[in-house]
């Protein structure tokens, strides 16, 4: 009865009847048209190369939203600098750990080149991932058969060891056969420890200088002992290059008598021997355990162009230090005394900076800048990196310095105007910081090639002529002040700063 009352309606009304029929097939394939875009849309938000799973994709600075949701990362050739920093002092970090339930680093369908013994290149896109951390966050993969585990390479990425942390950052280098001036090579730990009284303080460098690909470099230890405003001890040996052991996967250096050790609990096992210079006969024996503070590092930097090259890591920026400082015989006992500890690397001829480390209460903070050698542009931005006992807090980049030159210090004959005071300021966003440095000592180094060496102090190991010859190294007490997040921030401490004039 139904079929023959719409058979006769369509009959009696034919065009009616073909204009509802139309209007009813574009409706229903409307529908089907925007579900199917849903479902894509659907399918493409579960896609773990989109999203890998979780909640929130982190991406490389200025990618094109747009073009991640068409294209996919997958399908991308972009990199996140110092990922596992990232992961380890910021996603997974015990800050944010009522926050973030898990991370899951992932590289997607990275093109790679395969070649065989018979030299034969086959292009192969690859995926990399942390089978546990992607698990955790809801996008591993159905297991037909086998095992999909974390290695040992897994676990040392996303939780090493304190040991396996340093030698990560904090081993040595090669230089490149795109270096210029390789012979003005140099890498060096260097270490700085500071009285419990904070009148009296020394730095120790381990130089390694010259071509190491080459048979012309050698080793320099080095050890500067300061009374503020009092006088200067310079101590330092020369190591044939016979009694030299460095490596470029672990932090561990032989300086002959001398070493510097990473511990299995990662502290640094400092011992350093050497004579006076400037003809005097005295000498010095350190043996130091210093500990670096948890998180308190920075992952490092390198910077170059044109055969330029300067590298910069601090596997300690937060320390104290432990043992005894020998000198001519009389020892002091050091107990939790400040320190500090940085690796640099690269060629230094012509090369300044500005630079500096400090405590200030609950943080600490790191700056510097490298101006290249014959650079004729203005200074570049500084770098700020602040911490506190989570680890990384905020970076900021102010554009200047100011210097207060009101300080008179000597260097051999020459009198010199060098700072009093420094201060620097930045806003990102909400975030402001202000750093004021009163200084409270300085040393006047001249690095002209006329003096041997550095004198046991940091910075151009083999000497270069500069428009700014005089290295001066300062002591201080910084503050600072501003908000964080929406907080205020403010801290003293004490530091060491350094700049040329």
């Amino acid at each position: 009865m139904i079929g023959q009352l719409a058979f006769r309606n369509i009959a009696y009304r034919p065009w009616r009847s073909l204009l509802l029929f139309f209007g009813y097939g574009i409706g229903v394939a409307v529908m089907i048209v925007l579900l199917s875009i849903g479902e894509a849309m659907l399918s493409q938000a579960r896609n773990e190369k989109l999203v890998g799973g979780g909640s929130i994709t982190v991406l490389p600075e200025g990618l094109d939203i747009e073009v991640m949701k068409t294209g996919g990362i997958g399908g991308l050739f972009f990199s996140i600098d110092h990922a596992s920093f990232l992961y380890r002092q910021v996603f997974a970090s015990p800050r944010y750990a009522s926050e973030i339930a898990a991370v899951a680093p992932q590289i997607e369908g990275r093109l790679l080149y395969l070649r065989t013994r018979e030299a034969q290149e086959y292009p192969v896109h690859a995926i990399g991932e942390i089978p546990a951390a992607t698990k955790a966050t809801g996008a591993g993969p159905e297991i037909v058969n086998g095992k999909w585990e974390n290695d040992e390479g897994d676990r040392r990425w996303i939780n090493p060891t304190p040991a396996e942390l340093r030698h990560e950052i904090d081993h040595f280098h090669m230089p490149s056969d795109s270096l210029a001036d390789r012979d003005t090579w140099a890498e060096w730990h260097y270490f700085n420890v500071l009285s419990r009284g904070g009148k009296h303080w020394a730095f120790v460098s381990f130089i390694v200088g010259g071509d190491v690909t080459s048979t012309k470099w050698g080793g320099k230890l080095g050890v500067t002992l300061r009374e503020q405003n009092g006088a200067t001890r310079r101590f330092g040996s020369e190591i044939d290059r016979s009694r030299v052991r460095f490596s470029t996967t672990d932090a561990n250096l032989i300086f002959g008598d001398s070493h510097v050790t990473v511990l299995p609990n990662g502290d640094y096992d400092v011992q350093a021997t050497a004579t006076e210079e400037a003809g005097r006969r005295g000498n010095i024996a350190i043996v130091l355990t210093v500990r670096p503070a948890p998180y308190a590092y920075f992952p490092g930097v390198s910077m170059g162009s044109d055969g330029f090259l300067s590298g910069y890591a601090v596997p300690a920026l937060r320390a104290s230090a432990s043992g005894t400082l020998c000198v001519d015989g009389r020892c002091e006992e050091l107990t939790d005394a400040q320190s500090y500890h940085d690796h640099n690397w690269g060629v230094w001829r012509g090369v300044t900076w500005d630079w500096g480390a400090s405590r200030a209460g609950e943080y600490t903070f790191l700056y510097g800048r490298v101006y290249p050698p014959d650079s004729t542009s203005s200074a570049p931005p500084v770098l700020v990196y602040l911490i506190d006992s989570l680890g990384f807090r905020a970076v900021f980049r102010p554009k200047l310095i100011s210097y207060e030159d009101n300080r008179t210090v000597r260097s051999g004959a020459t009198t010199l105007q060098v700072p009093s005071r420094a201060t620097f300021q930045d806003a990102r966003g909400d975030d402001t910081l202000r750093v004021d440095i009163s200084i409270e000592d300085a040393i006047a180094t001249d690095t002209r090639p006329r003096r041997v060496g550095r004198e046991g102090e940091r910075g151009d190991p083999l000497g270069s002529e500069k428009a700014r010859p005089y290295f001066i190294q300062m002591k201080g007490t910084a503050r600072i002040s501003g908000r964080l997040e929406g907080k205020p921030l403010s801290g003293t401490g004490t530091g060491f700063f350094e700049t040329y004039r």
